[in-house]
């Protein structure tokens, strides 16, 4: 079983050797990696240049977008599996995706899940926050819940029959996508009690109130459009039932 793993860059020469070097340490053989750049101007293409062996395919052109990058690469993949590694991001352990193909074959699911930690930028070691994941009950869509989206493996078959991301949702668009597989067409899916990414923290839609708000929207009419009930009162769920995340804020763990 072949897992494609898509990363999307642009100017991240910063943080980007390290994720692929989280890729070429993985214990699985069958792994295509494929890179997807909108044109960097800094040292991406370099590096990318450098590790040009253990890179399966990748192109730099301008795009619309991470969604926009993210559906090229899945044009371009040949796996059976997919997932999404971000630039600046690193598989947690080198025995991740051995572990999750063990489960798609264990239990013949349509997606696996984990468990992800937002980590400092500059110490990876120091856990800012920590994504638990619990079993996978369709119902939890209801009180907003959603999976650790760069946690998220797929097979690739289905996203041919019900289609990619949507980035008109801009970043709800990694929500829209699970809502739509995982609630609106039902697949099977699984929980992986397993620490899969190690993320740093610092995205898009959490910078300030105004771009939280927004984002919010994005999830309210992602809700409206997956049938999830109740929509308003949801999307307002959502980002409540994650505080319980912030207690490494707190407490200031650290994590191997």
């Amino acid at each position: 079983m072949k897992v494609t793993l898509l990363t999307v860059t642009y100017n991240s020469e910063k943080y980007l050797e390290e994720c692929i070097h989280s890729v070429i340490n993985q214990t699985y053989p069958n792994i295509e990696h494929i890179i997807i750049d909108a044109k960097s101007t800094d040292g991406t293409l370099e590096i990318i240049h450098r590790y040009d062996k253990h890179i399966a395919k990748w192109i730099s052109e301008t795009d619309k977008g991470m969604y926009d990058a993210i559906n090229k690469g899945i044009a371009l993949a040949t796996g059976n599996i997919i997932g999404i590694l971000n630039s600046d991001d690193t598989l947690a352990s080198v025995n991740v995706i051995e572990d999750i193909v063990s489960c798609f074959n264990e239990y013949q699911v349509d997606a696996v899940y984990g468990d992800l930690v937002y980590v400092e930028q500059l110490n990876m070691q120091n856990v800012l926050r920590y994504w638990k994941g619990v079993p996978y009950k369709r119902f939890r869509f209801r009180y907003g819940w959603m999976p650790a989206h760069p946690t998220f493996y797929i097979r690739t078959s289905l996203i041919a029959n019900l289609g990619g991301y949507e980035s008109h949702y801009f970043t709800a668009a990694d929500y829209e996508f699970m809502a739509r597989y995982l609630f609106r067409f039902r697949i099977n899916a699984r929980y992986l009690p397993k620490l899969i990414v190690k993320m740093r923290a610092g995205g898009q839609s959490n910078k300030n109130i105004a771009i939280r708000l927004r984002a919010n929207r994005r999830d309210y009419l992602a809700m409206k459009k997956n049938k999830i009930p109740f929509p308003f009162i949801v999307s307002i769920l959502k980002p409540i039932i994650k505080l319980h995340q912030y207690y490494y804020m707190v407490f200031r763990k650290e994590i191997d």
